[in-house]
């Protein structure tokens, strides 16, 4: 397969958001090491963190260079600031709109640059809608990269065809989700508005493309694994008649410490101290505290979260994103003395963090996440039970799959899906779910099923499991297109 692989050439085209770039620069480190010829296509800026997570793909035995191929991103013809280039670094939310307006002009550019490449195939983010016709254009396969797992992308397909939500008397009613193995419920709060509310804007037209070129693509390639999700798999697969190929967990191609410590952002503590603050904890008794890298919380709700914390009597790690309306440096965020109360206890990081470093650590024994489906999925990876603390997106659904199908979790109670800001959650209510997977008989319960669900993953990549089969099959069925 080695040689045949060589002459074929896979094009990367991820959305310029932190939490589609990680799994796709994993996802490129994957493809290297069957021996593929492997490009990214990304913005000058982005560049240096695909760069820098991709540079141990030639150290894989048969491994190629991931390379990166940049195109000119139009952030002042959109209206934006100059030099923003990445979904994470925009000053207000209400700036999103003329980000989506910007990524809409790179069809050309891409076309230029497939013109100047001749790949084989092009992977594009489902965001770029128009991505499917670039590629028709040089008579080449688009894939489609969503971000998230089957259950996410099936659950949503059935709550927009269906809307179970109309049938409500309230918010706060359940509903099931209808033609959906599992009898799956949540309530109208939980639904994204443009799926409820038939909102016509720039990022609803831009949704309906996607789902349009989803029809005519060639597939979608999946960040999970078949034993996590095969109920799901099959039903997206068989009844939505979906061609989709599971290839991850992506992260797990990430097998040293030096690897884990270089994908994403540069982190804003050093390695080191952490890892030996962790080596000095007991197994299983620190719970790991982090919203990715979007969510966003306001001061007061910072301050529920830590009296949450320090209630529970668990050590902990917590990441708080900097660049928010109030300045992390000061503590006006925190109770007074919290962080001399908590010194030994308690580690607050302040900025972005190497989150499988962390979560792969023996110390860490729970994880409380915002349940974006990279996080969702490394937690999973790592074995570790979790909070379930869902803000946007498809998080609601990815609770759903963790608390009621894989039951790992326990929510926190949030309720209501906003588009940034977090829904509020009282102190009580953290010092409580924290508790209910870090110890007692049902943590115990939820850790050893994390556990199972973690060799299972570790089994999927390896050869001959799931994972890897579909990835070989997906090259060699490419390669012969």
């Amino acid at each position: 397969m080695g040689s045949k692989n060589r002459d074929f050439h896979i094009c990367f085209f991820p959305y310029m958001a932190h939490g589609h770039m990680i799994p796709i620069s994993d996802m490129a480190k994957l493809f290297a090491s069957q021996g593929v010829k492997t490009t990214i296509v990304t913005t000058p800026l982005n560049a240096p963190t695909f760069s820098k997570a991709t540079q141990s793909s030639k150290t894989y035995s048969g491994g190629v260079e991931v390379k990166i191929k940049t195109i000119k991103f139009p952030s002042v013809e959109a209206g934006l600031p100059e030099g923003c280039e990445n979904l994470d670094s925009l000053a207000s939310p209400e700036l999103s709109t003329n980000f989506l307006k910007a990524t809409s002009f790179l069809q050309e550019p891409l076309e230029q640059l497939l013109f100047e490449e001749n790949p084989s195939c092009l992977v594009a983010d489902v965001l770029f809608p128009w991505a499917t016709d670039a590629a028709a254009k040089f008579d080449i396969p688009r894939l489609i990269f969503h971000g998230t797992g089957f259950f996410a992308m099936a659950a949503s397909y059935a709550v927009r065809k269906y809307e179970p939500f109309k049938n409500t008397l309230s918010d706060s009613d359940l509903f099931v989700i209808p033609d959906f193995p599992g009898e799956i419920t949540m309530t109208r709060a939980q639904v994204p508005d443009y799926v409820k509310e038939n909102i016509e804007n720039d990022l609803t037209r831009m949704l309906k493309r996607a789902k349009e070129a989803e029809k005519t693509s060639y597939g979608i390639v999946v960040n999970s694994f078949y034993e996590l999700e095969s109920v799901y798999a099959d039903y997206y697969r068989n009844v939505l008649g979906m061609k989709a190929w599971h290839i991850g967990p992506v992260s797990l191609c990430n097998r040293n410490n030096e690897e884990k410590a270089l994908r994403g952002k540069t982190a804003s503590i050093n390695e080191h101290d952490f890892l030996k603050w962790l080596d000095s904890k007991e197994p299983n008794s620190v719970v790991y505290v982090c919203f990715g890298s979007m969510a966003k919380f306001n001061a007061s709700q910072l301050m529920e979260i830590a009296m949450g914390l320090e209630a529970s009597g668990q050590d902990f790690i917590w990441v708080v994103r900097t660049g928010q309306e109030y300045d992390v440096e000061k503590e006006d965020w925190l109770p007074e003395g919290f962080e001399d109360r908590m010194e030994g206890k308690g580690l607050v990081i302040r900025g972005w963090a190497p989150q499988i470093l962390i979560l792969d650590h023996g110390a860490v024994g729970g994880f409380v996440t915002h349940c974006g489906w990279n996080s969702t999925l490394e937690g999973i990876a790592a074995g570790l039970p979790m909070v379930t603390w869902p803000v946007s997106a498809e998080q609601f659904y990815n609770e759903k799959l963790v608390t009621q199908v894989l039951k790992i979790g326990a929510g926190v109670g949030a309720q209501k899906w906003v588009r940034v800001v977090g829904d509020s959650v009282k102190k009580e209510a953290v010092e409580k779910a924290v508790r209910r997977i870090m110890v007692g008989e049902e943590a115990d319960e939820m850790r050893s099923r994390a556990r199972e669900l973690a060799e299972q993953a570790k089994r999927a990549i390896e050869k001959g499991g799931s994972s890897n089969s579909d990835l070989n099959a997906l090259i060699e069925e490419l390669s012969s297109h």
